[in-house]
């Protein structure tokens, strides 16, 4: 195998992001695993692991990256931190024309450089090898629970960035007085089970759909359901979910058999933009919408969820939104309100936790063909813009290219 020479990148986006690809026992694996290859690290005071654990494990800081074959990051690089003809790996956001990520995608190419974007490694059959989901998932609940405790004035969660790890944030579960409360989480992939595994602690019943719906008096309790419970074929009665990604656009929603018997909704679900949302804005000024509380995981602008109509922050992860008025207003400011949770970096509130489930999967599931024989195809795939040109699987995005703004 070649040698190569892999650069732990620091992030440059804001807020700032905490989380790194490679923690130094991680870092230290890798060069073991593969002899070929030398790990650095750019000096960072904002990383979750300090400069000096990483000299401690052996892996040298270095300020200058330009001498590396590999630079690897976690969130979207700025422009003007970008080295030209290097090859990059992080989660860039331009592959979905998003309008603000369209300077960075022109300058990718500009500079020459080859870009493998996480979000984009699958296997064969187009599923994603790697992710945080997971702990957006595992946190993004915790916050739900947190702001049903702050909205009744019953308890008063640690934030998860204050805790030391996850154990340390499940410990804050343990005995705190949850009410009569009906938690309603939508999804079934890795986000909806990270939520599942923190409402879990709780030890309150998981019910299914059907009893969900016909026993509205029992509290508390949990439910997930999927997208055969929420959406329907419009012109049938069977739910296919092979044709519901095919053609989202062909279903309606039937959420409105779940928001008069809710009071925290976890949206961790999937949304394609073509997709009904779970229930327009009209609907939450309805007298039995009871939901009050929304950890929107998924945290699509304008899309699912009609509420949530930004990003919140680590520091400041609340905002109300007054229904009769459609306007946002300050958290809890009023008992009429739905109170929304939509940070868009969760895992970034327990990230030496994350990173270290992250560079696992990265090792495991991304290095060897990195690093050897990419016969499957997995970087390929990945790789959005190659030495000055979008590559011919995202040759879609030409036309958002050459737009204005």
């Amino acid at each position: 195998m070649k040698c190569i020479k892999i650069g732990l990148i620091r992030e440059t986006k804001f807020p700032p992001d905490r989380r790194v690809a490679l923690p130094p026992a991680y870092a230290v694996s890798l060069m073991e695993t593969y002899p070929g290859v030398c790990v650095v690290a750019q000096p960072s005071e904002i990383r979750c692991f300090r400069d000096q654990e990483y000299t401690d494990a052996g892996i040298p800081l270095q300020e200058d990256l330009s001498d590396c074959d590999l630079l690897i990051g976690i969130k979207e690089v700025k422009i003007d931190a970008l080295i030209p003809g290097r090859h990059y790996l992080f989660f860039a956001h331009v592959a979905k024309h998003q309008v603000y990520n369209r300077p960075l995608l022109k300058a990718l190419i500009e500079k020459d450089i080859i870009l493998s974007d996480y979000e984009y490694f699958t296997d064969t059959n187009g599923v994603r090898l790697i992710a945080f989901g997971r702990w957006a998932g595992i946190i993004g609940a915790y916050n739900g629970i947190r702001a049903w405790g702050l909205r009744r004035g019953s308890f008063n969660l640690r934030p998860p960035h204050d805790c030391h790890d996850r154990k340390e944030m499940d410990q804050q579960l343990s005995g705190i007085d949850i009410g009569k409360i009906r938690i309603l989480v939508t999804g079934g992939g890795r986000v909806a089970n990270g939520a599942m595994e923190t409402l879990g602690k709780l030890g309150i019943p998981i019910v299914t759909p059907a009893e969900f719906i016909a026993d509205t008096g029992r509290s508390p309790v949990i439910c997930r359901i999927d997208p055969a419970d929420y959406v329907q074929k419009t012109t049938e009665e069977s739910f296919d979910f092979t044709d519901f990604c095919r053609n989202p656009e062909q279903y309606h929603s039937v959420f409105n058999r779940f928001y008069p018997s809710t009071d925290l909704l976890v949206s961790a679900h999937f949304w394609d933009p073509k997709s009904p949302r779970l229930f327009e804005a009209e609907e939450m000024e309805r007298g039995d919408f009871r939901i009050r509380v929304i950890a929107d995981i998924s945290c699509d602008i304008n899309g699912s969820v009609p509420s949530t109509i930004r990003a919140t922050r680590i520091d400041d992860p609340y905002y109300d939104w007054n229904v009769l008025e459609r306007r946002e207003e300050p958290a809890f400011s009023s008992p009429d309100n739905v109170t929304m949770m939509t940070i868009d970096n969760l895992p970034g509130e327990l990230p030496r936790d994350a990173s270290a489930e992250f560079a696992g999967i990265l090792i495991r599931n991304i290095m060897p063909f990195l690093l050897g024989d990419d016969s499957e195809g997995v970087i390929c795939r990945a790789t959005i813009t190659w030495k000055g040109a979008l590559t011919e699987q995202f040759k879609y995005l030409e036309g958002f290219l050459q737009e204005e703004g």
